[in-house]
Order: C-alpha cells, then sequence, then structure tokens
C-alpha cells in the first residue's frame, strides 16, 4: 500500500527502483550492500515489512529478521553510499497503556513480537551510525493496493447484516497518501531523526466502522448498512494483545515540515472517492 503512494507522491525528475521479493531479500546483508552501494542513489525509502500482527507470534524470528535485521543492513548500505534512509515504523513499540498521546520520547515498551521486531529495527538504524536517517512511525494504515480495515469493512458490510466491532482500542487512521506526502515534506527539510505521523483525530475501530459505512453509503459505493455492535477486545480474542491506545503525537512533524494534517474522516472521504 504505501510504497505505491511512494511511488505517486515522489518528486518529478526522481529515478526510482524498486526492490522486492523474491529478487532481492532485505535479510540478504550481502545483497542489499552489493546492490544498493551500486545503485548510486540518494535516498532509500523503506517500505517493506513483516506486517502481519498475529503471524509475527508464531514466527517471532522471521519477524525480527525482516523488521529488525532488515532496516539494519539498509542502514549500513544507506552509510557505505552517503544515502538518506527513510524508515517506516509503528505505534506497536509502545505499551498501549497510555491516556495522551505518545510522543516521539516517551518511553517504549512493545507487548507484541511484532512491536519487538519493529523496535528492534529502530535500534538498528540508530546503532548503525548513519547521520542521515529518517524514523517514521505511523498507524492504522490504509490505501490502495493492499489489504486493510476498510477495504475490510466493505467487504464484510456487502456480506452480513451485523458486524461486531472491537470498540476499546483506540488509535488514529492513516492514509498511505498522506504519509507518503509527508514523508517528502520531511526529506526536504533534512531535520533527520524520529518523527511521528498518522491522520488528524482518533477513534475506536467501532467508531472506524461506523464512518467507513456511512461514507461509503453517501458516495454510493455501499447498497446497505449492516447493524454494527461494539465489542470489547476481550470477547474478539487474537494471538497478539492489540494495544488499548496507540495514538501518536505529530506536534514535531507538524511543526517540522509545516504541513497541516487532514482528519483521518477527510483522509477516508479522500480514499473512497479514490477507489470508486
Amino acid at each position: 500500500m504505501l510504497a505505491g503512494m511512494v511511488k505517486k507522491f515522489a518528486p518529478a525528475g526522481c529515478r526510482i527502483a524498486e526492490f522486492d521479493l523474491p529478487d532481492f531479500d532485505l535479510t540478504n546483508c550481502d545483497q542489499v550492500m552489493t546492490v544498493l552501494r551500486a545503485g548510486g542513489f540518494d535516498t532509500i525509502i523503506n517500505c517493506a515489512a513483516y506486517t502481519h500482527v498475529d503471524g509475527c507470534e508464531a514466527e517471532e524470528a522471521l519477524a525480527t529478521r525482516v523488521n529488525g535485521d532488515g532496516p539494519g543492513f539498509l542502514a549500513e548500505a544507506a552509510q557505505a553510499s552517503g544515502a538518506t534512509l527513510v524508515h517506516v515504523s509503528t505505534d506497536y513499540v509502545f505499551s498501549g497503556t497510555s491516556a495522551v498521546p505518545y510522543t516521539e520520547d516517551a518511553p517504549v515498551g512493545p507487548q507484541t513480537a511484532y512491536g519487538r521486531s519493529k523496535l528492534a529495527g529502530e535500534k538498528a538504524i540508530l546503532n548503525s551510525g548513519l547521520p542521515r536517517y529518517f524514523i517514521v512511525r505511523t498507524s492504522w494504515l490504509f490505501g490502495p493496493g493492499g489489504k486493510n480495515f476498510v477495504e475490510t469493512i466493505l467487504r464484510l458490510a456487502g456480506e452480513r447484516d451485523e458486524l461486531g466491532i472491537v470498540a476499546d482500542q483506540v488509535g488514529s487512521p492513516t492514509f498511505t497518501a498522506d504519509l507518503a506526502a509527508a514523508m517528502f515534506r520531511l526529506l526536504e527539510t533534512r531535520a533527520y531523526g524520529l518523527y511521528h505521523f498518522a491522520n488528524s483525530g482518533h477513534c475506536s475501530w467501532f467508531e472506524f466502522a461506523g464512518e467507513i459505512v456511512r461514507q461509503a453509503q453517501a458516495q454510493g459505493c455501499l447498497a446497505r448498512a449492516p447493524l454494527i455492535k461494539p465489542l470489547t477486545t476481550d470477547a474478539y480474542p487474537l494471538p497478539a494483545r492489540r494495544p488499548a491506545y496507540s495514538v501518536l503525537a505529530t506536534d514535531k512533524l507538524r511543526a517540522t515540515t509545516g504541513i497541516k494534517i487532514p482528519a483521518w474522516q477527510d483522509a477516508l472521504t479522500h480514499y473512497l472517492a479514490l477507489r470508486n
């Protein structure tokens, strides 16, 4: 989802090279160093990750190689070639027990294998000595080109008369188009470091689902609205523990770039119009 928007929002005149499995393996240090050093790249943007949160619980070693070791190899390649690295991280590096939005310097405390693996990736970059890097933590991504909560709700709404959605987990939905645009604005600033980005405002998954259905009906892409019932986390058990509260503070990024971050409701409107 994100890589597609990165390509779309890349500045005019950029030469873009894409690397993906099976031809390019992020966990193969020799390949990463050989390919990226030979390419003469100014910027390396890492949109690759093992993002199946529950799958990470069963395959933590693999998740750590992809989400932890891989970013470290990219940092080594960037250091060797003089490139800037942009790496995308996650709200899951936090414990999810806060009552206020997480700032960049808030204490981390991942509660899942996914969160631990992503935090390992952040640390690998920080420990590499690379001076030119951006680590951008984000949350609840949706956008064209991949599985996401919006598409899941639209599919289920067309199949069922009633949906049960978790109402006691709160976060900020993020449209990949807005995240990609923010990443390029950060690159322009050269104010390297750690940042948070999510669309403004916050909601529960239950509230998010309700807004998806409401807007989809208004835009004519959903014929009928199912009954949406709130569930507790305990009523919907999953292998990986979900954070109860994972809202990210975006003040630092807004102050650095000067951008106005759209509300998540407006971002959803944009996405639904884009997919119609």
